[in-house]
């Protein structure tokens, strides 16, 4: 009996064989159309494979050793940076990120605050925690 794999095992095939780990839907439209894709991601969701962190924006997920609940392998700042990447948004240093950079200011920059070029009207986040953009000329 010759087993085929369902979208959602090419999905999660796809995403283990990734080196990225920010996901939009679009990297997956010539498996399936978007709402099979939408469900499949869903699925994968519940499972614990990936994580939603945006509208349409998945990352891949580990579990954490301390608190043993479902979290991205990376940190905020650095999906959010990926994901404005794959979005094709510019993204620069923040002004506190300057600041620190040239020696006016000694408070370590949280990297909450993420500068960019151009409009960015999205949340990025996960467990309530969200990226703040600033525009930066």
């Amino acid at each position: 009996m010759i087993i085929y794999p369902t979208i959602e095992d090419k999905i999660a095939d796809r995403i283990a064989r990734s080196s990225g780990e920010v996901f939009i839907r679009k990297d997956f439209d010539d498996i399936a159309d978007y709402n099979q894709v939408g469900r499949s991601l869903c699925q994968l969701v519940a499972k614990g494979k990936i994580v939603r962190i945006g509208y349409g924006l998945y990352a891949k997920a580990g579990i954490s050793p301390l608190s043993k609940r479902i979290l991205p392998r990376r940190g905020l700042r650095d999906l959010a940076t990926e994901a404005l990447k794959k979005l094709k948004v510019e993204v620069v240093p923040s002004s506190y990120d300057r600041a620190y950079n040239e020696g006016f200011s000694t408070q370590i920059p949280t990297g909450r605050v993420i500068g960019v070029k151009g409009r960015v009207s999205r949340k990025i986040g996960y467990d309530g925690k969200y990226a703040v953009f600033e525009y930066v000329s």
